[in-house]
């Protein structure tokens, strides 16, 4: 036990150490509570979090809410990761502050997702955390409560989800105090970019919230349904906003100060929708300074005419094969009396990796 606490004080001197001393160019972010362990930021404490003024304040005032904040970073993180695992851009992390390194800045297509998944994780793991009764704040939403059509035979009722309260802890935790986030102007900057890629991520969740249902009556008829609202699982999220990524919008970028042709139109943007400046780039090859990890080493699928497959994955490098031997308990039996009896199975199978 000892041991273990001397463990987690070394881990929580070597992560103080770290934001510390970080430059400014690192760009420190609470994205990075997504990759530390469970318990750090509470043994860090608030003014030694890699979060901004404001973020730090809003900390202080509601400690409670810093389980729920690290939930939702590991939350999006992990269904990032899950969702772009079979492409060249896999949605790789660094223990650095800054997370995902110069990616949070290029303006790409990424860029976009990463900030949306970001938003929806934290409303999700707050919303989630208040209809769990975890927090005096908030609990279930009961404005619909008392509501609905007696002709047909339902009612709200139920714990609703309450995602207006995790919708604005995520406004006030991640916004910027920018308020005009049009293109009357002519254009984004960066930070109203983002911006909207986060609120577009707090939309999903609302977008993909569902109504259930229990039945009531005698002999279990259903009489009477009772119903209420409640988030889809963040895996569901994840696969919206990655429809939404395939489907993203590119944007003038207004820093850049091009002057615009007089048959070039503005278009309003909705707010579901992803926007970005920049065109990605390929992701083959290994950039330390852009901090992309490229492809050589990545498993691939030689079979497969998608991303996964070895000819897109590998960018026309091509892969190398070996032979991986698998050892498994296999047929499995009961013999009385009493154990269980395996047979021990081997079996050979190619696997494919990029040059």
């Amino acid at each position: 036990m000892e041991t273990r606490i001397c463990g987690v004080r070394h881990m929580c001197t070597l992560t103080l150490l770290l934001v510390s001393v970080c430059p400014l160019c690192c760009r420190a972010s609470w994205m990075w509570l997504g990759v530390t362990a469970e318990g750090v930021p509470e043994k860090l404490g608030c003014a030694n979090l890699p979060l901004s003024h404001r973020q730090r304040e809003l900390c202080r005032k509601k400690p409670f809410l810093l389980p729920s904040i690290q939930d939702g970073a590991r939350l999006a993180i992990t269904e990032c990761q899950s969702q772009f695992r079979h492409e060249r851009w896999n949605c790789s992390t660094t223990t650095e502050p800054s997370v995902f390194g110069s990616e949070l800045t290029s303006g790409t297509k990424e860029t976009a997702f990463i900030y949306a998944v970001m938003a929806a994780g934290l409303v999700h793991a707050v919303t989630r955390s208040c209809s769990q009764g975890n927090m005096t704040e908030c609990g279930c939403d009961a404005r619909l409560q008392g509501s609905g059509s007696t002709e047909e035979g339902w009612h709200w009722g139920g714990c609703s989800d309450h995602i207006q309260y995790g919708t604005w802890f995520s406004r006030k935790f991640i916004d910027n105090s920018v308020k005009n986030m049009s293109t009357s102007r002519g254009g984004y900057t960066l930070v109203t970019m983002n911006q909207h890629n986060t609120e577009a991520g707090r939309q999903a969740i609302d977008k993909t919230m569902s109504t259930d249902c229990r039945c009531h009556g005698v002999s279990g008829s259903c009489a009477v349904k009772t119903c209420w609202r409640t988030m889809a699982a963040f895996e569901r999220v994840g696969m919206y906003l990655k429809e939404r990524y395939e489907r993203s919008v590119q944007v003038s970028d207004r820093s850049r100060k091009k002057p615009r042709r007089k048959d070039q139109r503005l278009f309003p943007v909705d707010k579901h929708q992803l926007i970005f400046f920049n065109k990605s780039p390929n992701y083959c090859l290994e950039d330390r300074r852009r901090g992309v990890a490229g492809t050589r080493g990545r498993r691939c699928n030689r079979t497969s005419a998608g991303p996964d497959g070895c000819n897109l994955l590998c960018c026309g490098r091509g892969y190398n094969t070996h032979v991986v031997r698998h050892v498994q308990r296999c047929e499995c039996k009961f013999v009385w009396c009493c154990y269980v009896q395996c047979r021990r199975c081997e079996s050979m199978n190619d696997m494919h990796t990029c040059k």
